[in-house]
């Protein structure tokens, strides 16, 4: 693989090619070009051969992509060959949401531990992973080897806590919290803000109705 800084722009567009090629082998495709995946994907075919020459290219002229070799390539370029320990922190409607999400699983992301704060919460299980109280947290990151943590809590308690993830050694964070992060360096972030998703799709909308007005 290159050496050279590939753009984000690129990493965004990594997961998508993953997902339709595992639906093209889910249905028994094999091969598949560069144009009749661009017509699945709405992206040009120009700008997956684009994508994927950052990676050394996988395909050749006039025979197309094997299905099932992209995939697994893809897949090791997203770091998917290998599991990751993750844990949740915040047993609310969000973090129950994504402990049940069965899909983490198929991708190699193994779900450890979730955590909360509420003593009623204590002991229920989700799919078999008790829920445990903050104050275990920190034991609990130095016996089980967390490679990510996913905050689900309200942003008033996320600097304490994040201190604590941080401090113990993991160095990824899937942050749902609405507030951002200011953290080392060496620690990976992954801001994901539900609210700004769903006003960029309001103003989409707004968008379209306003042309439909001048039309």
């Amino acid at each position: 693989m290159s050496e050279r800084k590939i753009s984000q722009a690129v990493i965004q567009r990594l997961p998508r090619y993953y997902r339709y090629l595992g639906e093209l082998l889910e249905s028994g495709v094999e091969r598949i070009s560069s144009n009749d995946l661009s017509k699945r994907m709405k992206v040009t075919a120009s700008q997956i051969r684009q994508d994927l020459n950052n990676f050394g290219g996988f395909g050749q002229q006039g025979y197309g992509y094997n299905v099932k070799s992209l995939h697994g390539e893809i897949g090791r370029i997203l770091g998917l060959d290998v599991t990751h320990n993750i844990i949740i922190i915040g047993a609310g409607n969000l973090g129950q949401a994504l402990a049940n999400y069965t899909s983490f699983e198929k991708r190699g992301f193994i779900l450890k531990g979730i955590f909360d704060v509420n003593p009623r919460l204590e002991g229920v299980t989700i799919r078999g992973v008790k829920i445990r109280m903050i104050d275990e947290l920190k034991d609990f990151i130095h016996n089980n080897e967390v490679d990510i943590a996913v905050l689900t809590l309200p942003k008033e308690k996320v600097a304490d806590v994040t201190k604590i993830v941080v401090d113990n050694g993991v160095k990824a964070i899937w942050n749902f919290a609405h507030t951002d992060l200011n953290l080392p360096s060496d620690v990976i972030v992954e801001n994901v803000h539900l609210s700004e998703s769903l006003m960029r799709l309001s103003y989409n909308i707004s968008q379209k109705q306003h042309m439909k007005e001048k039309n």
